[in-house]
């Protein structure tokens, strides 16, 4: 029996790549499956191990039990308790094991040892294809369509690699044909032992980034730079790039004389519209770029919420800048990463007028100002009542009239209304149960929002789908999934 483990060893190494350590231990665990089903019938939960010499093939048996405490002894067949023992030689945790007889490495443990031999086979060819792959992911894979299946096509991309391109990584109007050759991006490398391997996609941006950089050499040599993408696969693309040489056009070489060099990468794309945009560090401008052809009459940035108000003079530059179907518009967004509300000079006016009188009325409110005064604070900037009360002093200096003293008075009274609001706040505030903060993954920041949410108690966690919990910042769909698990662990219990 020694000399057949070697020899299937040795074989199975030799023919297949596999280390050796990987083959001894996929026998080990077949001898153990195999002793398990043929000594241990009625116990299946017993705990064995079997040691193979790897110089000689002569292997032992040994059945082992692990120490726990008295609390947790619940499987006898491999579990002692501490106070069974000699609590001087053992502790919680040890490994308590005795020789007994092996059986022999015949057809059934033979066939076992095949079968898991089969599946390391398959975990590291995997392994392999996976090392050499995934430093190229994001790079632009050339290859031969070998196959179509019910949802896309396998891609042989040669050396024994194939890609696997989903019809939903495809361009719209698509078909492929077996023996075609095709370009599309690596986007994924499944390192899981289930599922295609290397993902292929033709709608991720970087498709259009790769196309654009085999096109145009000055993107190969790094001379012009792309700095984003944003696309509508098949329909419509924008590409923001920016020159590192200042005697080169980057929209220019990017185009080509007479446009030759976009509309080969329009042709790859099945006629996608490309736009090339200037990227520009300044955000306003970057804005009014990526809304071409459109003219922009006016832009008001809010920079902290990445929101921007663009202002057009007439119907038909609003309607340039939204573009067929919104596109433009849409994709101007996703290029600029800013949230973009259109409008018309006069609908811009009337919302200044209503704010400003919204702004009026909340100091006349709640400062208890007169009207000439509250219209006197909106018209120097201020838009809250938290402003009026922390801002410098001389920044109420351009209201004529305005001493002093009348500041001071302004700013207590402000201050005094902030803490007042911040007083209702908290005394609405619901403060969730202990037991809910000290729940395993759980944060105190989490379990605060929840409570406003009427989320107070770990059974209340418990009732919750993923999706209640979406709103939450910070808090992503798996870790709220396992929080909701965690939650739910005392009703199995019970």
């Amino acid at each position: 029996m020694s000399r057949e483990i070697l020899t299937v060893v040795e074989t199975v190494s030799n023919e297949k790549g596999l280390n050796p350590e990987d083959i001894f231990e996929a026998i080990e665990d077949a001898l153990v499956v195999s002793t398990k089903k043929k000594v241990y019938t009625e116990q299946p939960e017993v705990a064995v191990r079997v040691a193979i010499n790897r110089e000689t093939g002569d292997y032992d048996t040994y059945r082992y039990w692990t120490v726990v405490a008295d609390e947790d002894h619940e499987m006898p067949a491999c579990q002692l308790a501490i106070t069974d023992l000699d609590q001087e030689e053992w502790s919680i945790g040890d490994i308590k094991e005795e020789q007994i007889e092996s059986i022999e490495f015949g057809r059934i443990a033979a066939t076992q040892a095949k079968q898991v031999i089969i599946q390391k086979i398959r975990e590291a060819e995997r392994a392999l294809v996976a090392d050499a792959f995934e430093p190229r992911v994001g790079e632009m894979m050339y290859g031969e369509v070998k196959k179509q299946t019910r949802d896309g096509y396998i891609i042989d991309l040669g050396d024994n690699a194939e890609g696997y391109l989903a019809r939903d990584q495809m361009l719209p109007r698509e078909q492929l044909r077996v023996k075609s050759r095709i370009n599309a991006i690596l986007y994924h490398v499944n390192r899981e032992n289930r599922g295609a391997q290397l993902l292929l996609s033709r709608t991720h941006p970087e498709m259009l980034s790769a196309l654009m950089q085999k096109e145009v050499p000055e993107i190969a040599e790094q001379i012009i730079e792309i700095r984003n993408v944003a696309r509508l696969p098949g329909t419509r693309a924008k590409i923001a790039v920016k020159t590192n040489d200042h005697r080169i056009d980057p929209v220019g070489a990017c185009i080509g004389m007479r446009g030759t060099r976009i509309q080969a990468v329009q042709q790859e794309l099945d006629g996608e519209r490309i736009d090339v945009v200037v990227w520009s560090d300044d955000p306003a401008q970057y804005i009014i770029s990526a809304l071409e052809p459109a003219d922009v009459s006016s832009i008001i940035l809010d920079e902290d919420t990445k929101t921007a108000d663009i202002v057009f003079s007439t119907n038909d530059q609003l309607a340039r800048a939204i573009g067929s179907q919104g596109q433009n518009v849409r994709l101007a967004s996703e290029l600029t990463g800013y949230k973009l509300n259109m409008m018309l000079e006069e609908e811009y006016k009337q919302r200044q007028e209503n704010e400003s009188k919204g702004f009026i009325d909340l100091f006349y409110e709640r400062l208890e100002v007169d009207r000439d005064l509250a219209q006197a604070l909106v018209d120097i900037g201020f838009s809250s009542i938290e402003e009026v009360a922390y801002v410098p002093v001389d920044t109420f200096y351009d209201i004529e009239g305005l001493d002093d003293d009348a500041i001071d008075m302004i700013q207590e009274r402000a201050k005094e209304v902030v803490i007042a609001d911040e007083l209702v706040k908290q005394q609405n505030m619901k403060e969730p149960s202990q037991e809910l903060q000290d729940l395993e993954g759980m944060t105190v920041s989490w379990a605060y929002k929840m409570a406003q949410k009427d989320i107070i108690t770990v059974d209340d966690l418990a009732e919750q789908a993923v999706f209640d919990l979406e709103d939450i910042e910070g808090l992503d769909a798996e870790t709220a999934g396992q929080l909701i698990m965690k939650a739910r662990e005392s009703w199995f219990n019970e």
